[in-house]
């Protein structure tokens, strides 16, 4: 499907290093972001782009034809207007995020 891309971490990627990648990018609105433990979004989409690198935790992202699981050190992101729903794992996630 495109409009998401999933990258499996490697311990190659830090917070640093994914910073400079967003801003390299052209994103912006560039932070730290949590989510309480078993949060769950319904289906939405967002009007930008995301692209995220999760610090701690875990997020579950259902897309039209899949489920995706993220946990510590996996980055993603998700183009514009791409419907999902987000379930976040039993101790919360925390991720750094861009948007464009």
């Amino acid at each position: 499907m495109a409009g998401f891309i999933l990258f499996k971490g490697n311990g190659i990627m830090d917070e640093a290093a994914f910073r400079e990648q967003l801003a390299q990018n052209g994103y912006g609105d560039i932070g730290i972001r949590e989510m309480a433990a078993n949060h769950t979004e319904p289906t939405h989409t967002h009007d930008f782009g995301a692209s995220i690198l999760v610090l701690s935790g875990e997020i579950s992202v259902t897309l039209e034809d899949r489920v995706v699981t993220c946990g510590a050190g996996d980055t993603f992101a998700l183009d514009a207007n791409v419907p999902h729903a987000e379930q976040i794992g039993g101790e919360g996630v925390r991720f750094l995020a861009g948007r464009k």
